[in-house]
């Protein structure tokens, strides 16, 4: 999303990441009580309102609200509209659908093959879609959109992947101190585990697609997995069975491949 080839300021964009991050924590962990009152069947409360909506207006799209900033403060943008045209900038319609097809569709045959499915129908999950675009995937403007591609300009890809996924890890960590979070006692080894290999997969599906939309579209589609599975049992749990070893081997390594590739084309076309 930083098209010139002036260095980008990493450092501003993390710098927001961590004051938005902070308030919206401290806010989540002040409300707390009240929004588990309102879970439980109890009364409604102004704490609770502003809990969600702290939660979907400011901590969830943490990342792309700091790109926003820091693309509006050095005049890469003008507006909320050159913004959004930035976002769902697709060069390649036919590659990218393909590719989140391929991605998509392996994450869902984990899931059928390992899963643990909840009460929930099955059109939950395509119900769940839209809101959760904005109730998670929206993140991915800033780590695949900005910070990733950004890093690949000093460090090698590996690196700059293991930078961000840890990064992005680091950033969910408050989410452990709130009981009402579905990752309250869950495990954090197998949660950064499943967020490096789906680093490698952001990193490739961006390179190839050059597509911020295509990143959200497959974090919300991962997301929405959860609306009919046990979604922390199949993928955060240190994983128990070997198809979920291999799952995440095989993807850090199609993902790698991929990146290569597609970086080898771009090579050639600019000699």
């Amino acid at each position: 999303m930083w098209k010139d080839k002036e260095k980008a300021p990493i450092l501003e964009f993390l710098g927001w990441v961590l004051l938005i991050s902070v308030i919206s924590n401290v806010i989540a962990l002040a409300l707390e009580t009240y929004y588990r009152t309102g879970l439980a069947g109890g009364e409604i409360s102004v704490g609770y309102v502003i809990y969600v909506i702290n939660g979907v207006l400011i901590d969830t799209p943490t990342p792309m609200i700091a790109t926003y900033i820091v693309l509006k403060r050095h005049h890469k943008i003008e507006s909320i509209k050159d913004f959004i045209k930035l976002i769902v900038r697709t060069p390649d319609k036919k590659k990218t659908y393909g590719i989140l097809v391929l991605f998509c569709a392996t994450v869902l045959v984990v899931a059928l093959l390992y899963g643990t499915r909840n009460n929930s129908p099955w059109y939950l999950m395509i119900v769940a879609y839209p809101v959760l675009i904005i109730g998670g995937g929206v993140e991915e403007i800033g780590w695949r959109g900005f910070l990733q591609p950004q890093l690949e300009r000093k460090f090698p890809f590996i690196l700059s992947t293991l930078i961000t996924a840890s990064i992005w890890i680091t950033w969910h960590l408050p989410l452990w101190l709130m009981p009402s979070s579905n990752h309250y006692g869950d495990s954090i080894l197998g949660f950064a585990i499943m967020l490096f290999s789906w680093s490698f997969i952001g990193a490739a599906i961006y390179k190839a697609t050059r597509s911020p939309l295509a990143c959200v579209l497959y974090h919300a589609f991962i997301n929405s997995i959860g609306a009919i599975y046990n979604w922390n049992a199949l993928f955060d749990a240190w994983p128990n069975k070997t198809g979920i070893y291999c799952y995440f081997i095989l993807m850090v390594v199609i993902s790698s491949f991929l990146w290569m590739l597609i970086n080898h084309k771009e090579k050639k076309q600019r000699e």
